[in-house]
């Protein structure tokens, strides 16, 4: 049963149907900003290609070349680092590969809650533009009925008098009643 009960809740939730709405919904709102963005790279567009047009093949070079030297002595004091210290004590290494699993621990925990916090967030945002969205319907159904049905006039409500009511009592004696034809009933063979 408590199966079921379960099953029952997880498909009846509607946080997932939220959360797919709420994604929909920014990105929308991203996709709204493409357009502008568009059009600030193609104002950039042509002073970047100049100024890449107007550069020293040798000066770019030469960057490339000293940058390359730096990563390489870089790369190298590091080698030499890891190498001296080979003679590290392997009770203090152990300790610190316990000390890096527990932060990893920990700082995959708090990621698990940001990401839950998140769809939360989303979820929320989803269910919000569902009302909107919901209610932008609800108004569009309104105006086609007034479209359709012309504008609600008031009605007029008469009040029943008890003459009134004593006149279609009798109204309701005098006319004939159709009466309902009952279907016979077959009689049941007897018993062998």
């Amino acid at each position: 049963m408590a199966i079921t009960d379960d099953l029952r809740k997880t498909l009846s939730d509607p946080t997932p149907l939220y959360f797919a709405a709420g994604t929909a919904d920014l990105a929308l709102q991203q996709a709204k900003k493409v357009p502008a963005l568009v059009e600030q790279l193609r104002a950039e567009a042509p002073a970047r290609i100049e100024k890449v047009r107007g550069t020293d093949p040798k000066a770019v070079q030469e960057k490339a070349a000293a940058r390359a030297k730096e990563a390489q002595e870089t790369l190298q004091s590091k080698v030499t680092e890891l190498i001296g210290g080979f003679d590290v004590d392997l009770k203090k290494l152990g300790e610190q590969a316990q000390d890096l699993a527990l932060r990893g621990v920990g700082v995959a925990a708090e990621y698990a809650v940001r990401a839950r916090e998140t769809y939360e967030k989303v979820a929320e945002h989803g269910e919000q533009a569902v009302k909107t969205w919901r209610g932008e319907a609800a108004e569009d159904i309104e105006e086609l009925a007034i479209a359709v049905e012309g504008k609600a006039e008031p009605v007029e409500v008469k009040v029943a008098t008890p003459e009134a009511a004593a006149e279609k009592k009798a109204a309701a004696r005098k006319a004939p009643t159709a009466r309902k034809a009952t279907p016979l009933k077959k009689p049941t063979p007897p018993a062998k």
